[in-house]
This record gives structure tokens, sequence and C-alpha cells, in this order.
């Protein structure tokens, strides 16, 4: 169980997740690395994608491809305070669960969208709904027991569209991508190198080879130096306030920004000419 400042509770049981909201908006950006499936109980998910905005309200549930960025943000509505479950289906367990699969449609075709919402149906329905005990019980659920719910979930999915079929059980290695196009469009975000590596399609050995080959500097501190540069550039250019610009190009301390900004330039970000 993990409380966090902004007033979240969560259970974490195998892959599965339970949030419960207890006042403010929780907002959040990020890699979304397994095949997602998430219930709304109470309250409001909206989920982002570039521009697009998907709206998930009471009883709704929404899928998530893996291997994507998107903005998460966790509202009350109206006087309900925000509930959810969220399933992760990691590739381990749709190998397994793949043996155990008898049929396959033809032509079942792909889906495009990155953000499904789904349509309310029976069975998707009552797998969340009998997992709602848990919210309100201090006994920890079998993991095999989570292990069924997860299987019912893919179950409920393969049965909403048979497009999911082509989704969930797309074993392939995912292919190179440029390292810097990625870091390019990435740079704010807070990631690994082991995250860097896996959304590039790398090892980790491989990447920090490939990186040689490109940058001087290794990967972290090419991205220290893109947001320096980033910084300048919107404070120089487009006369933005130091307040807002740190945080937009991804320092999370104004004192550690300012430090390594007057580092990088020989002056501090207040007193560009």
């Amino acid at each position: 169980m993990d409380t966090g400042r902004m007033g979240s509770l969560a259970f974490h049981y195998a892959e599965v997740f339970f949030t419960y909201l207890f006042n403010n908006d929780i907002r959040c950006t990020k890699m979304v690395k397994e095949h997602t499936l998430v219930y709304v109980y109470s309250g409001e998910l909206v989920v982002q994608e570039g521009h697009k905005k998907t709206f998930v309200g009471k009883d709704e549930c929404v899928f998530i491809k893996r291997n994507n960025r998107v903005s998460m943000t966790k509202q009350p509505k109206g006087e309900e305070r925000f509930k959810a479950i969220f399933m992760l289906f990691s590739r381990s367990f749709l190998r397994e669960f793949y043996r155990s699969v008898k049929e396959f449609p033809h032509d079942a075709g792909k889906l495009k969208s990155n953000v499904v919402k789904l349509p309310l149906a029976p069975d998707i329905t009552s797998l969340f709904v009998s997992m709602t005990p848990y919210f309100n019980s201090s006994v920890k659920p079998l993991d095999e027991l989570m292990r069924l719910k997860q299987q019912e979930g893919a179950y409920a999915l393969l049965n909403a569209d048979e497009r999911f079929y082509s989704v969930l059980f797309d074993f392939t290695e995912p292919w190179k991508i440029d390292i810097l196009d990625f870091l390019n469009k990435n740079y704010t975000n807070e990631l690994t190198l082991d995250e860097i590596a896996h959304f590039t399609g790398r090892s980790l050995a491989t990447l920090k080879r490939d990186f040689k080959k490109i940058s001087d500097l290794p990967p972290q501190k090419w991205i220290i130096e893109r947001r320096l540069q980033a910084a300048h550039d919107k404070i120089y250019r487009e006369n933005r306030k130091v307040s807002d610009v740190y945080i937009d190009v991804g320092f999370k301390n104004l004192s550690h920004f300012s430090y390594a900004f007057k580092k990088r330039f020989g002056k501090s970000p207040t007193k560009i000419d």
C-alpha cells in the first residue's frame, strides 16, 4: 500500500493496481510500458495523447497500448472521488495466455489508435465489480486469483473487438528507432537509461554503443544539454518567465536549474541580455 503526497492511495496486487484519490487532481505524464486496461469506478480519468483527449467516467473502461507516451489526469467528478483499477498485461503473461486461446479470427485487422475507450459490456463490468471488495479489505488476494482476473480481462478485450488479437499477441521485438529523434521528443521526461534502451528497441549495451556514434556526451548528459538549450531559447527568444521555463524543459528544482544554466552559459537565467 502506498500513500502519495497528493492524497492518493494505491494497492498493488501482482499486475493489478487499485487507485483511490482522496481530494486533489493528480496528473502524470508517463511512458506506458505494458498494455493497460483501466476501469473507473468513480470520478474521471483524462488520457491525453498529443492533442487528443479521452475522457473516461464512472463505470467506463479504456485500453492503452504499450510503448506509448500519455498524460493521465485522475480527478473527482462532482462529489465523487476518483477510484479506479489499472490492470497490466505484461509480455510474459500474454505469452502464457496465448497458449490457452483455442481459436483465432482470420483477417481481424489492426487497431490504429493507441488509446481505445471500450463500449460498455457485461463481461468487463462484472470483472471489475467483482474486485471492489478489495478496496475496503485488509485481506490480500492470492496472486493466482489476480492472474485469473487478468485472463478474464484479456478475454473481455478479445470479445469486445477482434482487432485486439493482433495487439495482445504481437510478440515481435520492436525495431530500432532513431535515438536522437526519440530524445528530442521526450527530453523533458524523466527517463532512465534502461527506459531509453527499451523504448528505442535496444539493449542497454547497444544503446551506449550506438549513442557514442552520434554524440560525445553520454545520453543523460545529452538530455541535460538539450534541456538547457531549450530553456535558453524560451527565455531569450520567447521572453518566457524562468519560473515557468525550468518546469517546461524537465527540471524539477529551480536552484538546480539556475546552477546548471549559469555553468553552461556563464550567467544566471535571469540575466540574459
